[in-house]
């Protein structure tokens, strides 16, 4: 090759040959980044797979359906033999319980509802994990998320994943550009999970046809109450059922068993309309419940909000954005108003119910895929 000519850009955007290029794949055990994993090292990058151990190994054995448990660190090891790759297990017990586990109990007594897989990736995965990639010599590191990363004018950009249907924007909206400049989403592009087992297949992985995990890694069974009553007991201790004007309608047997938005078992007789759940106080141990239309906001207060426009955040005193406030529910149109560098509001042109403190709110480009961010919702 001539001394002014590049060579040409590997799959993984690096100008030199893949067997030159070391990429640390964060191993879960599941099938999406047991896929990752196997598809990068036949295409013969220098891979070396990485999975976290969050919590107590000897619990996580009796638990099936979850990331990073005691089966799941079996498979993934059990891939990496299998594509003849190394692999090492990291003890992140402590990290995760003070990141991660910790908050998840205090901001729920608190009366939010939090989303700790959000705080795992931020705090965990994209910020220790991602250091360690680099002590290795890694040069990027690839996950398992359905999300693109596309180059544009100005650099990287964050894009939701070709299937809305397994599109991971919502947990991924606080990558910041520098990890973002690091990080590789292979799967993004694909068109669905189908074509991700029939991928699994292609390589002989025994664990094509894994279940995907469906709960928060450390709670079993979707049962927050029983996690937040070991780690923070006093959650338990009954309390009453007020309405808005504090008359009491009704006793609790503790606030960790009510989410905002609940309206069936409140035990409150004799209704002319359906009550529903719109606060929490930990503090007073009241259950605060109204009517329905208390419920729709149009008002959304936002902090720790992480930009990821070309633009600065503040450079502007609107953006027009869609936005999600919940994983599950699809963007909405709203206006995206700067308050600082950090902190914003955003206003719903319909109101939504349901918009809780803890859950985050993620900014979209009303005009293509891409992902401008976001931020958590608080009280204000």
């Amino acid at each position: 090759m001539p001394l002014d000519q590049t060579p040409p850009l590997n799959s993984l955007g690096f100008a030199k040959a893949p067997a030159d290029t070391r990429v640390v794949v964060a191993m879960s055990g599941g099938v999406d980044s047991s896929v990752v994993a196997a598809m990068l090292a036949e295409e013969g990058y220098d891979v070396v797979g990485v999975t976290l151990q969050l919590y107590d190994h000897g619990a996580a054995l009796a638990k099936k359906g979850a990331c990073c448990a005691g089966i799941d660190i079996h498979d993934a090891r059990r891939v990496a033999e299998d594509m003849a790759f190394p692999h090492y297990v990291l003890d992140y017990e402590n990290v995760f319980k003070d990141a991660v586990i910790d908050e998840f109990a205090d901001s729920y007594l608190g009366g939010a509802t939090p989303v700790p897989c959000i705080r795992c990736n931020e705090r965990v995965k994209f910020k220790d994990l991602l250091e360690t990639a680099k002590d290795l010599e890694a040069d990027c590191m690839a996950t398992g998320h359905y999300i693109q990363r596309m180059m544009g004018p100005n650099g990287a950009e964050l894009h939701a994943a070709a299937d809305p249907s397994k599109d991971q924007s919502y947990f991924l909206f606080s990558t910041t550009p520098e990890q973002l400049d690091y990080l590789r989403f292979p799967l993004g592009h694909l068109p669905s999970k189908e074509a991700t087992r029939a991928l699994a297949e292609k390589y002989g992985l025994r664990v094509a046809n894994k279940p995907d995990s469906q709960d928060i890694c450390f709670v079993p069974d979707g049962d927050y109450a029983s996690v937040i009553r070991k780690l923070r007991p006093e959650a338990a201790d009954p309390g009453d059922i007020v309405d808005t004007e504090g008359n009491i309608l009704a006793k609790h047997d503790g606030v960790i068993n009510y989410t905002v938005g609940q309206r069936r078992g409140l035990g409150i007789g004799g209704l002319t309309e359906p009550l529903y759940v719109v606060r929490l106080d930990a503090d007073l141990k009241h259950v605060v419940v109204g009517p329905k239309a208390m419920l729709a906001t149009r008002t959304v207060p936002l902090k720790e909000v992480n930009w990821l426009g070309d633009e600065a955040f503040t450079s502007r005193t609107e953006w027009p954005v869609t936005v999600r406030v919940r994983s599950t529910r699809p963007p909405v149109d709203a206006i995206l108003r700067p308050l600082t560098a950090t902190t914003g509001e955003v206003e719903l042109l319909v109101a939504e119910e349901g918009v809780s403190p803890g859950q985050a709110c993620v900014f979209y480009d009303p005009d293509s895929s891409r992902i401008f961010g976001g931020g958590w919702i608080h009280r204000g």
